[in-house]
């Protein structure tokens, strides 16, 4: 690492280029704490970055029994030694002070320490409870996307077998289940079609709502290195700020937010209208290219830029660099999975690459990225409204294949209904009809949409609550039973990122005092509850993180994420494999579809499919009649209008997204001093043509408002698109006066105050990024007197559908002197 770049000011470090087909350079990256020499280091620990999806390779630095640094692993084809800000400095969390160390259980409405055993009778009590008065159906599971493999799929097996419950979902439903939906309406199944090694032969890089300067900065590292070799790639990058993937593209489009499909439509109609097509792999590979021509018939750049506000010549100039790429890649991200018609937008993607014939050959792929770490490990273990191995819920085969694999009979599998997701479940909560919550390594009282009705759900009497986490998060203190969970670099486990790369990550040094990992918790949970299979014996048969590993292994053979020809030993050993990796690829796989689509058929398809626009679930005998052999499927989807536009009350476009120091809710980063220094503080994000008709200037206090709630923040005024207002999400209440939520004490800041609780139709997914808001001044950044209040009245207006209800100010969660705890809520 060239130790004279700050990689906070500069967060991807300097150029190693490279040309086109070349081999991406080594470059080691390491961080040490002060006062450590390098020499003085015990041992280094293979592990992989936790906290984003990229699954940059590296080593823990151990010392005195401390974690003392790390550094990249240039023998890994992820990141060749790179790590980005979060990985060099993220780890310093684990050592926080505040780290939860016993459990805790609510006594007369306070949180106090005891021991596990009390802890554990109690949830084990409270479950007997429920499943004797109302079912397993009372009982639902919320997860995270960073635990590890082991870890989920023991949480699946005890939750689907065991309690006999179909609620169980990750918060990788708010970052990755559109990509999951993506890929199994075009594809049949689940899986990353493309790798990350189609960044060094691709010479168009096309990149949808995906910040991946921000989001995965070590893959962008790889493509500013591309750019400065000979040949570099040409990006088009659709984002409506000025990003610095957007500065680096050829063409940038910065679409109203809501409008991607209406955008994606139109580039589309331009490649077919062009002939830019591969007549003979649509012929071959796949179903539905005829009715994608019809609907995008008329769908015209002139059409899309009256929707879009994106002029039309540069629609035609994005169409013609997707349209006549040689080798196309193509990645997405919240930008679509967070907005208006997600899934349908996504799918749209794909279908560029399959009328194109850009699928399975190097630099020719797609990526449908993940958001979390270890999302892609929710979705193969069934703990992400999926069942374990990709099978179908709707197929009885697959449900008894599943019901062989852990030994019980088929029924005793919910398969009654689609497995329950996770806005369903906050609602079934929110009903009365879940009575126990488990949450384990997630925070919804930050992180889900319009938090003033989240607050009051965890809030109830009527809920036992169950937190399993590192600190005493904004949601851990509503909890009724606290559980103290060990974390990455503490524990040992597998977890697989958004290119199907599996990596081993090693104990290195003890959790602190009574903490344990997630996986020895979910096993004395089992062996607790006493789960067994239909022969007596019991239903979880392992026992550590390898034996749970192998288990895994049994349940993916001869499924598409076969894993069964890795190892623990072979992950030590390889530094990172490719699923899927079996008999067939003993070594793993670089790219799925080389000769096709392998997947598709109805016999073995992962889902039957969805309509696009209502979500409505096709049947096995649609299914059949439509796609007989098994190709990918070109589905079509008509433009319409978000839900919420902006009025005259709430004349702004609220987005919501991230940024490269931090991570979900900064649990983490938060308490990493480098991190939380780099980005202390929530900020509101206006165009410069908004701030100075309004009279705005940089380091206001705003606040801004939807029909939900509002939040505060200090003005960034940016070359963004107009009529945009951008908050970051990362922004709760733990490191505040007030740590429970916002009151009289602290104004509320976290962007979820003002999201709507609506989801994308197919994929379940919550729209953070398409709300109406306003914007008023609060104080002057200086010091200097306000002016009259400073409203957003007069802010252009672009179209109205749903006029908004009542607002109100957000809900205040105390600790109740009495009761359990108490809700104190606005108006919602």
């Amino acid at each position: 690492m060239d130790e004279t770049v700050d990689r906070i000011a500069l967060p991807w470090g300097g150029r190693t280029p490279y040309d086109r087909h070349g081999v991406w350079p080594e470059r080691v990256d390491a961080f040490l704490e002060d006062g450590v020499d390098p020499a003085s280091v015990e041992r280094w620990v293979q592990t992989a970055s936790i906290l984003h999806s990229d699954g940059d390779a590296m080593d823990v630095a151990v010392r005195d029994g401390r974690i003392v640094g790390v550094r990249g692993r240039a023998v890994d084809r992820v990141n060749r030694g790179r790590l980005g800000p979060k990985d060099l400095f993220g780890w310093q969390a684990n050592a926080s002070a505040d780290r939860l160390t016993r459990p805790l259980v609510r006594e007369g409405g306070e949180l106090v320490e005891c021991d596990w055993d009390t802890a554990m009778e109690r949830v084990v009590r409270r479950s007997r409870e429920l499943l004797d008065e109302r079912g397993p159906g009372s009982i639902g599971f919320y997860t995270s996307g960073q635990l590890f493999l082991e870890e989920y799929y023991t949480l699946a097996v005890l939750a689907r077998a065991g309690i006999g419950t179909n609620h169980l979902d990750g918060n990788t439903r708010l970052c990755t289940s559109t990509a999951a939906e993506a890929l199994k309406e075009s594809f049949g199944c689940d899986g990353q079609p493309g790798t990350y090694d189609d960044i060094d032969h691709a010479d168009v890089i096309a990149l949808f709502g995906h910040n991946l300067a921000e989001t995965q900065p070590v893959q962008w590292m790889r493509i500013l290195d591309r750019l400065e070799g000979a040949d570099p790639p040409r990006l088009v990058c659709v984002d409506p700020r000025p990003t610095r993937v957007a500065q680096a593209a050829a063409v940038h489009l910065a679409p109203r937010p809501g409008t991607n499909l209406a955008l994606l439509n139109a580039l589309l109609h331009e490649i077919v209208r062009n002939g830019w097509i591969d007549r003979g792999y649509i012929d071959e590979h796949t179903v539905g290219f005829d009715e994608l021509a019809q609907q995008v018939r008329d769908c015209t750049p002139s059409w899309a830029a009256g929707i879009c506000d994106v002029p039309e010549g540069r629609i035609r100039a994005a169409a013609e660099l997707l349209g006549t790429a040689d080798r196309l890649l193509s990645t997405v991200l919240q930008g679509v999975y967070q907005s208006h018609q997600a899934t349908a937008a996504a799918v749209q993607v794909n279908n560029l690459h399959l009328i194109r014939g850009m699928l399975g050959r190097p630099g020719a792929g797609v990526l449908q990225m993940n958001g979390q770490p270890t999302a892609q490990n929710t979705r193969e273990c069934g703990a992400n409204g999926d069942l374990p191995g990709f099978r179908n819920w709707q197929n009885d085969a697959h449900v008894a294949d599943l019901a062989r694999v852990w030994n019980v009979e088929p029924a005793t599998v919910p398969h009654y209904a689609p497995p329950t997701h996770a806005m369903q479940m906050f609602r079934y909560a929110e009903q009365g009809s879940i009575r126990m919550l488990w949450v384990s390594g997630t925070n919804p009282a930050v992180s889900l949409p319009e938090l003033a009705r989240i607050r009051s759900v965890l809030a109830q009497d009527r809920l036992f609550l169950v937190v399993q986490d590192l600190f005493l998060t904004e949601t851990a203190r509503l909890a009724d039973v606290v559980l103290p969970a060990a974390t990455w670099g503490e524990k040992t486990g597998t977890f697989t990122n958004a290119d199907r790369t599996v990596h081993l990550s090693l104990k290195a040094v003890d959790p602190p005092g009574e903490a344990r990992p997630d996986l020895d918790i979910f096993l004395e949970y089992a062996r607790r509850m006493d789960f067994r299979d239909k022969d007596g014996g019991p239903l979880v048969a392992w026992h550590d993180p390898e034996s749970a590993f192998e288990a895994w292994k049994r349940c993916s053979a001869g499924r598409p994420c076969d894993y069964t020809g890795m190892s623990y030993d072979r992950l030590r050993e390889a530094s990172g494999m490719q699923w899927p990796c079996g008999e067939d690829a003993p070594d793993g796989t670089l790219r799925l579809y080389t000769r096709g689509v392998s997947w598709a058929r109805p016999d073995d398809c992962e889902t039957f499919g969805k309509d696009l626009v209502t979500g409505a679930a096709q049947d096995a005998v649609e299914y059949r009649s439509l796609n007989p052999d098994g190709k990918a499927m070109i589905k079509a989807a008509e433009y319409l209008p978000p839900h919420e536009e902006p009025d005259a009350r709430y004349p702004f476009r609220l987005t919501t997204g991230r940024t490269v120091y931090h991570f979900h809710t900064r649990t983490k980063t938060g308490r990493a001093p480098q991190l939380n220094a780099a980005a202390p503080d929530v900020w509101v994000e206006l165009a410069a043509v908004d701030a100075e008709r309004l009279d705005l200037r940089e380091g206001d206090l705003l606040e801004v408002r939807t029909p939900r709630g509002a939040l505060r923040g200090r003005l960034r005024i940016t070359g963004m698109r107009p009529g945009v207002v951008f908050v970051p999400f990362h922004y709760g209440y733990w490191d505040t006066s007030s740590p429970a939520g916002p009151d009289d004490r602290t104004p509320p800041r976290a962007a979820n105050e003002t999201t709507v609780t609506d989801w994308d139709p197919a994929s379940k997914q919550p729209l953070f990024k398409t709300a109406a808001a306003a914007v008023t001044l609060v104080a002057r950044g200086d010091g200097s007197p306000s002016p009259a209040p400073t409203t957003t009245a007069s802010a252009p207006v672009a179209g109205s559908s749903v006029p908004p209800t009542a607002g109100g100010p957000a809900a205040e969660v105390r600790q109740s002197s009495g009761g359990r705890r108490e809700a104190r809520g606005g108006e919602r």
